[in-house]
Parts: structure tokens; C-alpha cells; sequence
């Protein structure tokens, strides 16, 4: 890959209890570039950017062995901090999940968790997560009102402004746009494309025309493996692996 890579997986397999999620994977994830990871649902899609940002942390009886490596630092070795990868490596879930406060306070509160509580230097932060976020014009005198109250795609993109706000390297989007009408969905991934200019994004997505659309990358996994990796040319327009053909092609099962 003449890419720069920032994430490197080594054979990384993941157990939740006797269930083997994740099998063997190896892979490379290059910086400012879209990677798309496309299969059918329970094949490990979602399970795997976890194991990214070290959610899986969280989950009880679960069990990951191999290596993955963030700028070459292992983020699974005892000294690694899993709160300081959470922050370089964040996170957007399939369904927007804004806090029950102000737009504005949303935004801020991953500044204020690290220690800022200058009002001018949050005010400057809030400001450039949301007109990075693409969200800036559409709230900025709402920033008072409940984020509650916003559209789901507004909501949507105010959690990608709340990633932002921490200043992360990493963008990870588990089915971003599934809750979301097609117009939302549009924004999305023109915000997409934008954000790829200063980060990388790793995105989760059942539509497969979609991958094809806002990413560079595409890894197809089946059953917990990765099947293909490519760029996403090659693996939507020439598949080296019959599986990979049978389901880019809808002749799946």
C-alpha cells in the first residue's frame, strides 16, 4: 500500500464468551483515505472497528488475541491508555445519540472531560466542530436549545461535531446513515468526502452503494473473516475472490 498507514491488524481474532466473532484478521488502514467494511449482518463488521477504539473493553467475557497498531504503538499493551485511544479514535454510532443537553453543550463536553474551560477557547472549538461537522449554518442560533431537538440527520452530524471536538485522528462510523432519510443521507456522505481531507474514516455500511460511493478502501468480511481487502475499484469492479463476486453482485447464498 503506497498509502500511509495508521491502523495495522495482525491476525486479530475476538471471542465474546465460546462465540469466535473476529477470525484472523490482518489488515492495513490508510490515513485520510475512506475504508469501507462491507458482509452480511452478524459477520463482524461492527465487532472489529470495536476492537479499534477498545470498546470491546467494555463488553463482559469478551477476549481479543494478535495485535493492533496505531501509529506502530500497540493499543492493547499495558501501558497504552484506553481512555487517550478513545479520544484520538472516535466514534459515531448507527443511531444518533446526542446527550439531553444544549447543542452547544453537547459539543463541549469532550473539551471540558480534558480539562478546557476557558468559555472564548470552547466557544472557538464548538464553533469549528460544527462548521466541520457541516451543522454550523443550520444551528448556530440554536446553540442554546435541546439537542433533542434537532433533525435525526442534524443529530447525526452534531455527534460527528462532538467526535471533532476532542481533536481525534481516527473516525470510526458504525452504519452512520441507517436511521436516516435519503437527503440526511446525502449530507452525510458529502461530509464524508470532507472529512477524509484531515482524517481517516473507517465506515460500517449494509448499502453497498454507498461503499462504492464515499470510500477508497473496502474490506468485505463473512462469517468473522476478512475475505478482501482492496481498493475499492478493484473490489467492486474486479473481485479476486468468488465469495467476494457472488456478493457484490447480489447472487449471495
Amino acid at each position: 500500500m503506497t498509502e500511509t498507514t495508521i491502523i495495522t491488524t495482525n491476525h486479530v481474532n475476538l471471542w465474546y464468551g465460546e462465540n469466535h466473532a473476529v477470525k484472523d484478521v490482518s489488515m492495513e488502514v490508510p490515513d485520510r483515505r475512506v475504508t469501507a467494511l462491507i458482509g452480511p449482518s452478524g459477520c463482524g463488521k461492527s465487532t472489529l472497528i470495536r476492537c479499534f477504539n477498545r470498546m470491546n473493553d467494555l463488553v463482559p467475557g469478551c477476549r481479543i488475541t494478535g495485535q493492533i497498531d496505531f501509529h506502530g504503538q500497540d493499543i492493547y499493551a499495558r501501558e497504552t491508555d484506553p481512555v487517550e485511544i478513545r479520544r484520538k479514535i472516535g466514534m459515531v454510532f448507527q443511531k444518533p445519540n446526542p446527550f439531553p443537553k444544549s447543542v452547544y453543550e453537547n459539543v463541549a463536553y469532550g473539551p471540558r472531560i480534558h480539562g478546557i474551560r476557558d468559555r472564548g477557547r470552547l466557544d472557538t472549538i464548538v464553533e469549528r466542530s460544527l462548521r466541520n461537522a457541516a451543522l454550523w449554518e443550520e444551528v448556530k442560533d440554536r446553540l442554546s436549545d435541546s439537542a433533542m431537538g434537532l433533525s435525526g440527520g442534524q443529530q447525526q452530524r452534531l455527534c460527528i461535531a462532538r467526535t471533532l471536538a476532542v481533536e481525534p485522528e481516527v473516525i470510526l462510523m458504525d452504519e452512520p446513515c441507517s436511521a436516516l432519510d435519503p437527503i440526511a443521507t446525502s449530507k452525510i456522505e458529502a461530509l464524508i468526502d470532507e472529512l477524509k481531507q484531515k482524517y481517516c474514516v473507517i465506515i460500517v455500511t449494509h448499502n453497498m452503494q454507498q461503499a462504492g460511493r464515499v470510500s477508497d478502501y473496502t474490506g468485505f468480511m463473512y462469517l468473522g473473516e476478512m475475505v478482501e481487502f482492496g481498493s475499492t475499484k478493484q473490489i467492486f469492479e474486479n473481485p479476486a475472490k468468488e465469495l467476494t463476486e457472488n456478493y457484490i453482485t447480489g447472487r449471495f447464498g
